[in-house]
């Protein structure tokens, strides 16, 4: 491919159609007779910044290859179309530190370069006027949208819009939710338009409106763990943490049989108003106020049987065969998060001889505490192996499960804490808390083990300290922290989800234990005492307890 050299001290344009007055030496008389894409290559010193335009029709036959003319130039620049910059078009320029080249597409034949041409300074004058027309009129174009944001922000600032103590309450639970909900895409929603819509269009008039517009509001994050809790069950749920609580002292959890119904009573609290009542143990939780519990979760039971010192509820008992009606009066109750056995085992040794069963209920602040004193009791039996119980053990402070894991774990992870972005924390121990960590243990699980027990299961199961028995947890693979508003009233909120040692994220899915248990196996303490004594009684395989 030819190049000709135009030496000239601006860029210029060929044109077609002479033009008196213009200067003619600046362009070489020269013929171009190679066919195809043709370059224009000019030099101009000390400018590195040129700007090439081509004008006219581009696939036009100027020249044969001998020279002779084919037809008329018809590459012609108007001068009035010229000014308005609609004929004059960038094409493909290269250029390098000592010359700049320009290639003319689309053309066909060959090109002759005539003596006539156009100086850029006439261009660049009807650009410079071009763009001082276009910034003109974008001044006037950015000063009217000023002009009608200003007078809508002064619309959306007028008095209707004061916000009264009630919206005040609804902003405090959206700005909680907004700075510690773990999912920051708010369920595929705006967070923030959400808040104005609510504001426009909830009644937020008295404070049951509020509350119920605050209820609304976390029913979009589709997630059944962050809820509204009102001043009363507030005050319920951080007692029940320090433990103690307002209720009738029943540990309830899921029936363990398939064709169960309702839910099961797992203990009553000794001095209870359901102990008094005469309620074991076993016996199925079949209506609460006339509510049938048959598709109730243990979480929202706890909640209708908890309520204010000297309030009544009314529950509806099967205990074997016999339908009872029974009216409580709620009461303060204390909770003993644990309670220990003594198994005597008749084994092939001495050391198989003893075995510590421990039952957890509940993961409250005398938790860990507990589980430290029932270990140096059954300890100081001479026991050489441990049975953990945390079926039905619905969680509690996640503190309380992190540290009852360090008195089991001689080293290793715990729990990984993740938001959505990945892991986000690492919690570990380092075996200076571990008071149990050598000897056998088993734990028991069922789908009514969930949140802070799965966080503990799932760490001895991992880090390989202990066998696993029973059906998968309940699946709560998710964190929830507890936030109190002006009013008394409080947001439980999920902040982070969690995984297990071995990266196992189990919401919705649990813990997976290691084997089943029988279906004819106990759940009371003393009933696992005989049937760790006799296995025949329950169809337990006693080999491979403790066989991890």
């Amino acid at each position: 491919m030819e190049a000709a050299t135009i030496s000239a001290s601006r860029p210029i344009l060929v044109s077609g159609s002479g033009s008196a007055g213009l200067p003619k030496l600046a362009f070489p008389r020269r013929k171009f007779t190679v066919r195809g894409p043709q370059f224009l290559q000019w030099k101009c010193p000390g400018d590195s910044r040129v700007t090439v335009y081509y004008g006219g029709m581009c696939s036009c036959n100027l020249t044969n290859s001998s020279g002779g003319p084919r037809r008329r130039n018809n590459l012609k620049i108007d001068k009035k179309e010229s000014a308005c910059g609609l004929i004059f078009r960038p094409v493909q320029a290269f250029h390098s530190l000592s010359s700049h080249y320009l290639l003319v597409l689309n053309h066909h034949g060959s090109l002759k370069s005539l003596r006539s041409l156009v100086v850029l300074h006439k261009i660049k004058y009807w650009k410079e006027k071009f763009w001082h027309s276009f910034s003109i009129f974008f001044f006037r174009l950015a000063v009217g949208v000023m002009l009608i944001l200003s007078v809508s922000v002064s619309i959306n600032k007028s008095p209707t819009w004061a916000l009264n103590e009630e919206n005040l309450l609804f902003l405090e639970a959206w700005r909680t939710v907004d700075r510690a909900y773990f999912d920051k895409s708010f369920n595929g929603q705006s967070w923030f338009r959400y808040r104005e819509e609510a504001l426009r269009n909830e009644p937020m008039n008295t404070r049951e409106e509020t509350y119920m517009a605050i209820k609304k509001m976390l029913s979009t994050l589709d997630d059944p763990f962050t809820r509204f809790l009102e001043p009363e069950k507030f005050r319920s749920l951080r007692s029940g943490t320090q433990g103690a609580l307002t209720g009738v002292g029943l540990s309830i959890g899921y029936p363990t049989r398939l064709d169960g119904s309702g839910l099961v009573v797992i203990s009553a609290s000794p001095g209870g108003p359901a102990s008094k009542a005469g309620i074991l143990p076993g016996d199925v939780l079949l209506t609460i106020n006339n509510k049938s519990t048959e598709d109730m979760d243990i979480y929202d039971a706890a909640e209708r049987l908890q309520g204010p010192e000297g309030s009544s509820v009314e529950l509806d008992i099967r205990s074997g065969s016999e339908i009872k009606h029974i009216a409580l009066t709620r009461a303060k109750v204390t909770l003993n998060p644990v309670k220990s056995i003594l198994c005597d085992v008749a084994g092939t040794g001495k050391n198989d001889s003893r075995i510590g069963y421990i039952r957890l209920t509940t993961f409250n602040q005398n938790a860990s505490g507990a589980v430290k004193e029932a270990i140096e009791r059954l300890r100081g039996d001479n026991v050489k192996a441990f049975v953990l119980d945390l079926r039905d053990n619905s969680g509690g402070l996640f503190p309380e499960g992190i540290e009852i894991a360090k008195i089991w774990l001689q080293k290793g992870v715990i729990v990984y804490i993740c938001d959505s972005r990945g892991v986000r924390d690492i919690y570990e121990t380092d075996g200076s808390d571990a008071i149990a960590a050598s000897e056998p243990l088993a734990v028991l699980v069922n789908k009514g083990t969930a949140s802070a027990s799965e966080i503990l299961a799932g760490a001895l199961k991992d880090n390989k300290r202990a066998m696993i028995f029973g059906e998968p947890t309940f699946g709560k693979g998710k964190i929830q922290s507890v936030f109190e508003l002006s009013d008394g009233s409080g947001l439980a909120v999920t902040v982070a989800r969690y995984q297990t040692p071995a990266h196992t994220d189990i919401d919705k899915v649990g813990v997976i234990p290691d084997h089943p248990l029988p279906a004819s196996f106990p759940s009371d303490g003393d009933g696992i005492c005989r049937c760790l004594k006799d296995p025949s009684l329950c169809n337990l395989n006693s080999t491979r307890l403790f066989s991890r």
